[in-house]
């Protein structure tokens, strides 16, 4: 009989979102009248519909592959020259950032990759994420065996967690004590945060004083509407020598679906091995999309390409608008029915404070009981994340109007 990775019996009962869905379906199968009604303001999926651009372009991909002459077999694993080109030109060297296009790596989206990279780092760094944080940065480094037994409160020993609060704006500052690797998010997922460049660039500054890698998933930046927010970790000077960001055409582009998404992995960022040599990190990344991936097919390439095109970026930015009016409208109305609310400015999500003393839990059953509305309650980002809930904006305009309407009865 095989041996069980252990450290799976480390992870809390159930993933947040499945035991969400799983208190829905309750919910449903003992209310089925209340089922009908129901709005899901829950998980972060979109549900308009992919832009024409895209479509077009994934079947004339997918026509190509039924001709001999323009059929494609394996693709290059890190992704094709086409969509890195066109990631590294619009997305970083349009912005005066200095990314080259082999140090763009194409993947199915950014959540996998939050995985990924563990295989080519070492067991015995010291974790730092953001409380509350999205589960799988945490998740997957216990699955690696990254991490202590799991707490009463749901942390876990051996992490180091950087409290986000109302006090300091739901952005943490960088800790007096070392870390190796930091996960960083912005706009951030779930509490619509968004950093400074002051703040940024003193976590920058932190990183190279303590030799630290940061991860700085950037999975929202096409949401931000203030000029003066970076959409980059690498608009903030070195950044280059410290950081990789992950990037995903699924709030963008609506490609919850279709999966896409990339990593920037710069050549000077390096890491350290047991006898104390620095080596560079991307030629292992490279490595281990080559030996582990074939990478994304390629009408899905195809489609991502094209939302770099003149009429991609207009229909992108028609599907941004979109949820960013949703997210005024469900601000506007927790916020009139007497809740504590942040975020949904420069992020498709709410980070709403609990009434009556709730815990989030309970607001969140409250809210499925009495409204009918599904949302996420804050637990289950971390401790901190108790004593508030999050809304999603991602949803269409007449069930965003709805929900408002609803809330007025809290």
């Amino acid at each position: 009989m095989a041996y069980l990775n252990e450290n799976y019996l480390k992870l809390q009962a159930g993933y947040l979102f499945p035991e969400v869905a799983r208190r829905v379906r309750d919910f449903c199968e003992a209310n089925p009248e209340a089922a009908e009604r129901l709005i899901r303001c829950g998980i972060g999926d979109v549900t308009e519909p992919l832009p024409r651009a895209a479509i077009d372009a994934m079947k004339r991909a997918i026509e190509e592959l039924g001709h001999r002459e323009t059929f494609r077999g394996y693709g290059p694993e890190q992704g094709y020259e086409f969509l890195r080109s066109a990631i590294a030109q619009h997305d970083y060297r349009d912005r005066d950032i200095d990314i080259a296009d082999d140090e763009i790596f194409v993947s199915d989206g950014s959540k996998c990759d939050c995985g990924y990279v563990l295989d080519i780092l070492g067991d015995q760094n010291k974790i730092a994420v953001p409380d509350p944080v999205y589960p799988v940065y945490v998740d997957t480094n216990v699955m690696a065996g990254h991490t202590g037994e799991v707490r009463k409160n749901g942390s876990y020993e051996g992490i180091l967690y950087l409290a986000c609060t109302a006090e300091n704006g739901f952005v943490p500052d960088p800790p007096a004590e070392h870390a190796d690797l930091v996960y960083l998010c912005f706009p951030n997922n779930p509490t619509g945060a968004v950093a400074s460049r002051g703040q940024l660039s003193r976590w920058v500054d932190y990183a190279r004083q303590h030799e630290a890698l940061l991860l700085f998933d950037a999975a929202y930046e096409a949401y931000i509407s203030d000029p003066d927010v970076p959409h980059s970790i690498f608009e903030i000077p070195d950044a280059r020598d410290c950081a990789i960001e992950l990037r995903s055409f699924s709030k963008n582009g609506g490609f919850t679906g279709v999966r896409c998404g990339f990593t920037v992995m710069p050549k000077s960022v390096l890491a350290r091995t047991e006898s104390g040599r620095r080596v560079p990190l991307h030629p292992f990344w490279q490595r281990r999309w080559s030996t582990k991936s074939n990478s994304v097919n390629y009408p899905v390439q195809r489609g991502a390409e094209a939302l770099y095109s003149a009429e991609g970026r207009k229909q992108c930015r028609a599907l941004i608008d979109h949820y960013m009016g949703n997210a005024e409208i469900l601000r506007s109305a927790a916020s009139k029915a007497g809740l504590e609310v942040f975020g949904g400015v420069n992020a498709p999500y709410i980070w709403v404070k609990t009434s009556d003393g709730l815990t989030s839990w309970e607001m969140f059953d409250r809210l499925l009981r009495e409204l009918n509305v599904v949302i996420t309650p804050g637990a289950g980002f971390g401790a901190q994340g108790e004593g508030y809930v999050r809304i999603s904006a991602f949803n269409s305009r007449d069930k965003a109007e709805e929900v408002a309407h609803r809330l007025q009865k809290l």
